[in-house]
């Protein structure tokens, strides 16, 4: 009897736990089960999510965010020497307006800044001395007069014996003389920039005009009217800035490098945006003073505008000839670790459509509007490209896929056209 009881229990022991085991491998699949739909799942939803590569914004968007469009260039990135140097204009066009004549300035008629032309009117100045000298000029003539009617009368004397020949001599020394004076006057005049011709009892000047030497733009004025001034005092210095070049500042080991005809891009010191070119047409042969560098100089050429003498730049030699596909730093994007631009495309982005009567019904009446503003959108496409050298406000790139040669890029504000692609492609989910 104690043995059947003992078998029983032994045997609803046994049943618990293998009923107990047959439970939890129900569980286990039951959970592998559901783990299993929803592992599937992800994997489809990975392999459907695609980020987008087309964005359209519409004008307002371009014009407010202020996004520009330009070209892929090609620039000379590699192989270059980068120095630093000084815009210059030679002595030979630069010049000062002076007079010859000292007097007090009476009037002023330019200031810096102000472009003037070759014999274009500076100032005037008065002194009394002028109106001495036209004095001069006009009674010299009437001196002149009376001389030759003495020599005349001289010769006559002397042809009928009833001259002394020393009389003759003194008159022919006498109007020699004041006609030697008069040229002298003449000169003076002209000079003071007065004509000859035009002085006379009635018009007489009290004042002259200094004139600009040259065509330039004035850089500094030394007088105010009132002032004193003569050769030794000059009124304004005008300076030739279409003759600017370039004074680039070279070290030893970089001249074996240098060649007559190579180009400089450069850049302002303290405004680097804008770029401008020269080319080398003299190298020094000498060091300046403690800086062991030799000056190189270079003719500006292209644009000048907003260039002025003395000013510092920044400048990268091109040592060859090689040159490679560049795009400013801005229209560079970084994503998912890679690199992109974006360039205009006639590529419309995907659009995702719902099943729905109500929702076609809808789109069918404002199909028209849709179409209208679709005109005014541009569309960016999303190119990958491999980044290269970086320089002067440019990176060189190189295209993963072939792009039409004719293609706009964006310049400037692709990070906001990335960020609104990244956007759209969140809400595609």
């Amino acid at each position: 009897m104690c043995i059947k009881i003992k078998k029983s229990i032994a045997f609803a022991l046994l049943l618990n736990v293998l009923l107990l085991i047959s439970s939890c491998g129900n569980k286990d699949n039951h959970s592998q089960n559901e783990e299993k739909p929803k592992e599937a799942t992800n994997s489809g939803e990975s392999h459907e999510e695609e980020m987008p590569t087309i964005a359209t914004l519409t004008q307002e968007q371009i014009k407010a965010v202020g996004i520009q469009l330009g070209k892929l260039e090609r620039k000379e990135l590699t192989a270059t020497i980068k120095a630093n140097g000084m815009l210059r204009v030679p002595n030979n066009n630069k010049a000062n307006a002076t007079s010859l004549y000292g007097g007090v300035i009476k009037t002023l008629n330019v200031q810096i800044g102000d472009y003037v032309r070759k014999g274009q009117v500076i100032a005037t100045i008065a002194n009394p001395q002028f109106i001495q000298l036209q004095e001069e000029y006009l009674s010299i003539g009437s001196k002149i007069t009376f001389a030759e009617q003495e020599v005349q009368r001289q010769q006559e004397l002397n042809t009928g014996n009833a001259g002394a020949l020393k009389n003759l001599q003194n008159a022919t020394a006498e109007l020699n003389t004041l006609r030697t004076r008069k040229a002298s006057l003449q000169q003076q005049i002209r000079l003071m920039g007065i004509n000859p011709g035009s002085v006379s009892n009635s018009n007489l000047k009290s004042a002259l005009v200094v004139t600009s030497p040259l065509n330039g733009t004035v850089s500094d004025v030394f007088a105010k009217i009132g002032s004193y001034v003569d050769v030794a005092s000059p009124v304004a210095e005008i300076i030739d800035n279409s003759s600017l070049h370039l004074d680039l500042q070279i070290f030893e080991k970089d001249l074996p490098k240098m060649k007559v005809g190579q180009v400089i891009h450069f850049t302002l010191t303290n405004n680097p945006t804008s770029e401008y070119d020269a080319k080398v047409f003299s190298i020094g042969s000498s060091f300046e003073s403690e800086s062991k560098t030799i000056s190189v100089h270079a003719a500006v050429t292209g644009n000048k505008a907003g260039l002025i003498d003395g000013m510092n730049i920044t400048g990268i030699v091109s040592l060859n000839n090689v040159t490679t596909p560049a795009v400013p730093n801005e229209a560079i994007v970084n994503a998912d670790g890679k690199y992109y631009i974006f360039i205009v495309t006639d590529k419309k982005p995907e659009e995702h459509h719902e099943e729905n009567e109500e929702d076609g019904h809808q789109h069918s009446e404002n199909e028209g509007d849709n179409k209208e503003e679709a005109k005014n959108n541009v569309n960016f496409e999303k190119i990958e490209v491999v980044k290269g050298v970086s320089d002067m406000g440019y990176t060189a790139v190189t295209l993963v896929q072939d792009i039409p040669g004719n293609v706009q890029i964006v310049t400037k504000g692709a990070f906001f056209i990335n960020a609104r692609l990244s956007n759209t492609g969140e809400h595609s989910h």
